[in-house]
């Protein structure tokens, strides 16, 4: 039996890595704990097997140290104020393939002719936000009123995400990596993130978040692609200064996208009590009671005092309700929105079409069998 000569301290490093204890691989793994103290090591079978559990390219663990992992664009992520160093390989995994379906079409779009968007790269952190995002407005015909009709916010969200689409950016939703379900992408870690490209800007939002926090991720990394400025972001609606000027000034957009200042005025209402209008305000913007309250401080209609107690109240509500939804329901339907409807519908012609190999489709859709594929081409709109 040969052993492979895995270096001990970063086998340690990939299992941190991925955020796994040694308990948890105990049971499929029993001498783990050795194979980390250097007392023996594993047979070329077992570290290739510990390698696809602990989602590392097998050859790092013969390195002769650990690897500097970072991030591939611009990130922009903080945690209590301090820059986030360390990438999960949950995000790695996630950039890279959505690098490659970018990639991908931005191929597809020169091939087939297709313009620049001239919105891309359009804004300037030395522009107003409400001059952006009116701007922004008009070109993905944000209609306000037809958002506040939502029944619902998914409604919400999908008319939003469509809406974008139709402009011709690329919007990728989902709460795990590829279509592994065992793998989900934290929150905490990280909301979304733009890649921009004149042929194929690309923004990715993170599925785990609520319905409400996933419209500000979208209307956030909008504003990065007006500002031509790949970045992966996870600040929130908060509107405290202290942080990058682009994250501040992307947030600034999108809340006046979303809730629009003109829009807010008109529906205020004198003495109303403030639990009262979050839980009106959210139903007619369909934003989460977070930015409503920024844009109540932006408005004038709360102090900074007040405004820093119920932010903090709503914070601790927000942290104590449990993430209800799932990566379940209709499988084709969910599979199009993890990949984004425009991406599915160019890669379905283009494959039908011979120009792309059905294993490099099966691929990048995350999908095994050619008649899943059809099917969601038949979700897409492209097969009858």
């Amino acid at each position: 039996m040969t052993l492979a000569p895995v270096n001990s301290e970063v086998l340690r490093w990939a299992r941190e890595r991925a955020g796994v204890a040694q308990e948890d691989l105990a049971a499929k793994f029993k001498r783990l704990s050795q194979w980390e103290d250097g007392q023996t090591q594993p047979t070329l079978k077992q570290a290739e097997a510990l390698a696809r559990a602990l989602h590392v390219p097998v050859g790092y663990l013969f390195l002769s140290e650990p690897p500097e992992e970072t991030v591939p664009i611009p990130d922009f992520r903080t945690f209590a104020g301090h820059t986030v160093t360390r990438p999960s390989p949950n995000l790695l995994d996630t950039i890279y393939a959505c690098q490659e379906r970018q990639s991908w079409y931005r191929n597809f779009a020169r091939v087939a002719g297709e313009p620049g968007l001239d919105f891309v790269g359009s804004a300037s952190v030395n522009m107003s936000p409400e001059t952006v995002a009116t701007r922004m407005r008009e070109s993905l015909g944000f209609d306000l009123a037809a958002r506040r009709e939502c029944p619902t916010w998914t409604d919400a969200l999908r008319l939003f995400v469509r809406q974008t689409d139709e402009a011709g950016i690329l919007v990728m939703v989902s709460g795990i990596v590829m279509s592994n379900t065992s793998r989900r992408l934290d929150p905490t870690e990280f909301r979304g993130f733009a890649l921009c490209d004149l042929l194929a800007p690309l923004i990715f939002v993170n599925g785990r978040d609520s319905k409400a926090a996933q419209m500000f991720t979208l209307a956030h990394e909008l504003a990065h692609v007006w500002l031509g400025a790949s970045a992966l972001s996870n600040l929130g609606a908060v509107p405290n200064s202290g942080f990058r000027r682009e994250e501040v000034w992307c947030n600034a957009v999108a809340a006046e996208l979303l809730v629009p200042l003109r829009a807010l005025h008109s529906e205020l209402q004198r003495n109303e009590p403030l639990a009262d209008s979050l839980s009106r305000l959210t139903r007619i913007f369909k934003v989460s009671t977070l930015v409503i309250l920024r844009r109540l401080l932006d408005a004038g209609w709360l102090t900074r005092e007040r405004f820093d107690l119920a932010w903090a109240q709503e914070n601790e509500q927000l942290k104590k309700q449990v993430r209800t939804s799932s990566d379940g329901g209709d499988f084709y339907r969910t599979t199009v929105a993890r990949v984004g409807r425009r991406f599915a519908r160019a890669l379905v012609v283009s494959t039908l079409e011979g120009q792309t190999l059905y294993r490099d489709a099966f691929r990048m859709l995350g999908v095994k069998k050619t008649e899943t594929f059809n099917n969601l081409g038949r979700e897409a709109g492209v097969m009858g």
